[in-house]
């Protein structure tokens, strides 16, 4: 059974935007730290930017001041609005949740961002 589902992703340009959505099942939306990662050809998994269980944010050094991550509690969707995309931002990005019992993740979206 599918947990988390996300949409969004694309290219885009340097210096533009995109918009990532990611939906959860709610008993893992509510309980959960919910977040987002990307992953570069050759590269690990990490982080870019979570809620933690306790509503505060993390934001990747990187990611600072250009990517807001943001959530609807009403319709168990988190977000991240990404503006001023470099072309190092470019990866698979996967809409995370980490939960005392366990891990989810989406089924990622590829964002390319070109020079």
């Amino acid at each position: 059974q599918v947990q988390l589902v996300e949409s969004g992703g694309g290219s885009v340009q340097a210096g533009g935007s995109l918009k990532l959505s990611c939906t959860a099942a709610e008993h893992i939306f509510r309980r959960c730290e919910m977040g987002w990662y990307r992953q570069a050809p050759q590269k690990d998994r990490e982080l870019v930017s979570k809620f933690s269980t306790d509503g505060t944010t993390t934001y990747k050094d990187s990611v600072k001041g250009r990517f807001t991550i943001s959530r609807d509690n009403d319709k168990n969707m988190l977000y991240l609005q990404m503006s001023s995309l470099k072309t190092e931002d470019t990866a698979l990005y996967y809409c995370g949740a980490l939960c005392a019992w366990g891990g989810y993740w989406s089924q990622g979206t590829q964002v390319t961002v070109s020079s």
